[in-house]
């Protein structure tokens, strides 16, 4: 046990010099972890007794990083991009393993090294290349989508390759064929395994786990969920990474996205620079010096053959010409796998030790080389295809459909009457709240709602909080205010924020905090906090002032209506008094369809529709004459029991009443 502490202490204690040197340096963090595994490897200074025990874990960063790529994409969204996965991808793979044997061949390779050289200098790195992608705010351009779709195909062409080399190497009398058919039979099982769970069991698993209100709680399932995806698949005989992959796409489009991503990100930054730390351990610094020159001629050979078969590959299947160049400089290094099918080889003896120790290096190198690639491919390319400067992406510019937008935190009352004004005036906002039942009520309602804590800077990142032009905390506790100020000012040094106070007791200690502007809470500061919010938005004061007016010659009739969260307990008791929003949609079969609204006769029942969403366009305050359709979205308007019941029966009819 002491031996042990001793190994971890001292391996943490280099990473962290590593990474503050070479970030001190302006020099990528990727080379720091490949440097402390170089001196911690058997070929430095070989202090791990616990190696293998450290590659087992360090796997799963690989894991971690593949289930939060997932969240990035969506069936139809991978389903859109099959062209790039199974045409691009599938072209890269075969021709750049066909080119490397047929040179393999010629130079004195049999057959069966040949293979097994080609085919794994042919695949590239998904854990550099999506890291770096991520970093560099380049994952969602199309050069990035392009090269993770031709990605996601070469970790689906590792598995044929695991079985395809053993049993070459044995001589078997079993057949490829049928193994492979054995195999890809297998993985679609396991695909539609996966992909039932994830649309069904997955959603209900996280409501509920979001609905107790404990960060420990989802932290752990998503670590479960994600644990137990890749080991289905591992169980399978496929890819670990493959599993979680899967399983953050059927969670990718949940309510949950974000805060899934933001829960799993520590445990992925940490185990991925774990791994890079076990990719370090297996180079020998003294066999690439020795061979220098043998090493760096077949690099760049490797690296400028990679990026030219895959340039010509995209644009012949009619990607841009600066896309395909840039996905090309993307995957020009060996991968990760090419190690685990390296010591497969080694183990039959199909590669003897120098050879292993080559392509070893070379696969290390190219991945040190890589970030620098990522990070200067706009601009390299610019220069190699002559595309005009105006055209060529910033260097570290990120896609963001949201821009000079408001960021409401919180979508309690407070909350939800903001972001009224906001739809009202059309101006762009995006409403955080932990709350799972807000969140599917407000989207329901086709409000821009995350759920996620905003406490936390991934989920202001991905609300867009830098390019916004007001952030707006509608929650009263003073810590919780003065944390999210902090947190926002990280983020966002510029933005603009209100806060909301039960008074202005602590208005000096939040203005130095960072508060642009307290307002104090009520009805009537609610009024105030809107009209702030429109103000900074940049709408008119007479329009300003005209809005709020009318809303106090309605008796603060809307201001009454809100949407209640079933976990609080204001749900009953007092409630009952007031009024509150409830958002419902109409099956194909309920009684009100067909009906005119007027037929319904909901006056006398104290309940109103105050808007309704078909076929993705809102209608505010529908006419009497309307015809309820099915897959209409209503907003009901009412205290809860006339609610509860004026939706039995716009859904079932009289018997209701």
């Amino acid at each position: 046990m002491q031996e042990l502490f001793i190994e971890v202490f001292g391996l943490l204690l280099s990473a962290v010099a590593s990474v503050w040197l070479f970030k001190r340096l302006g020099l990528p963090v990727i080379l720091a972890y490949l440097v402390t595994g170089i001196m911690a490897g058997p070929h430095g200074f070989d202090w791990l007794a616990n190696e293998s025990q450290m590659q087992a874990i360090a796997e799963l960063g690989i894991v971690f990083l593949l289930f939060s790529l997932g969240l990035e994409f969506s069936l139809p969204r991978l389903i859109a991009m099959r062209n790039i996965v199974f045409g691009v991808g599938l072209l890269q793979v075969l021709l750049s393993s066909g080119a490397f044997f047929i040179c393999l061949l010629i130079f004195g390779f049999d057959k069966l090294s040949a293979f097994a050289v080609a085919t794994l200098v042919a695949l590239s790195s998904t854990a550099v290349v999506v890291k770096c992608l991520k970093d560099s705010g380049q994952l969602q351009k199309r050069r990035g989508q392009l090269a993770v779709g031709v990605l996601l195909f070469q970790d689906l062409a590792v598995v044929p390759l695991l079985i395809a080399i053993p049993l070459l190497a044995s001589n078997t009398d079993q057949s490829l064929f049928v193994s492979l058919g054995f195999a890809l039979l297998k993985g679609a099982l396991v695909c539609a395994l996966l992909w039932a769970i994830g649309k069904w069991l997955l959603p209900l698993i996280f409501n509920e786990v979001a609905r107790m209100r404990n960060e420990e709680l989802f932290v752990l399932t998503t670590l479960l969920v994600t644990l137990f995806a890749g080991g289905l698949t591992h169980w399978f005989g496929l890819s670990m990474a493959l599993g979680a992959f899967l399983a953050g796409m059927m969670l990718g489009e949940s309510q949950y996205r974000h805060q899934l991503e933001s829960d799993i990100r520590p445990f992925r930054d940490i185990l991925m620079g774990l791994f890079f730390v076990t990719v370090g351990m297996q180079l020998s610094v003294i066999y690439v010096f020795s061979h220098l020159h043998i090493v760096l001629a077949l690099l760049v050979i490797m690296m400028v053959c990679k990026c030219l078969i895959l340039a010509m590959v995209a644009q012949a299947m009619g990607e841009r010409k600066n896309d395909a160049v840039s996905a090309g400089l993307m995957l020009c290094q060996m991968g990760e796998f090419g190690f685990v099918l390296v010591a497969l080889a080694k183990s039959y003896g199909i590669l003897d030790s120098e050879l292993s120790s080559l392509l070893i290096a070379l696969g290390v190198l190219s991945m040190a080389i890589t970030p620098y690639l990522i990070d200067w491919a706009p601009v390299w390319v610019s220069r190699l295809v002559f595309v005009p400067a105006e055209h060529v992406d910033d260097l570290h510019s990120t896609h963001d459909e949201l821009s000079d937008h408001v960021i409401v935190c919180g979508y309690g009352r407070v909350g939800q009457n903001i972001s009224r004004f906001l739809q009202a005036e059309a101006l762009p906002f995006v409403a955080i709240d932990l709350d799972p039942y807000l969140v599917r009520q407000g989207r329901h309602a086709n409000y821009p709602l995350m759920f996620g804590d905003v406490t936390q800077k991934s989920i202001l990142a991905g609300a867009g909080a830098a390019q916004a032009q007001l952030v707006v905390i509608t929650f009263t506790d003073l810590n919780k205010v003065k944390l999210v100020t902090e947190v926002i000012k990280e983020v966002a040094p510029k933005v603009n924020i209100l806060a909301r106070m039960p008074d202005d007791a602590h208005l000096d200690e939040l203005k130095e905090a960072g508060v642009s502007e307290v307002v104090p809470e009520s009805l009537e500061a609610s009024l105030m906090l809107a009209s702030h919010v429109l103000f900074m938005s940049g709408v008119p004061m007479k329009r300003i002032i005209r809005r709020v007016s009318q809303e106090r010659e309605n008796r603060y009739s809307l201001l009454h209506s809100f949407y209640i969260s079933d976990e609080a307990p204001h749900r009953e008791g007092s409630t009952d008094m007031l009024e509150y929003l409830h958002v419902m949609a109409l099956a194909d079969n309920a009684y009100a369809v067909g009906k005119k609204i007027s037929e319904l006769n909901l006056t006398h029942r104290r309940v109103s529709i105050t808007a309704m969403r078909r076929g993705g366009r809102e209608v505010e305050n529908p006419s009497l004459d309307t015809i309820l359709l099915g897959q209409d979205v209503l907003v009901l308007r009412g205290k809860p029991r006339r609610v509860e019941r004026c939706e039995r029966f716009l859904l079932n009819g009289g018997e209701a009443l």
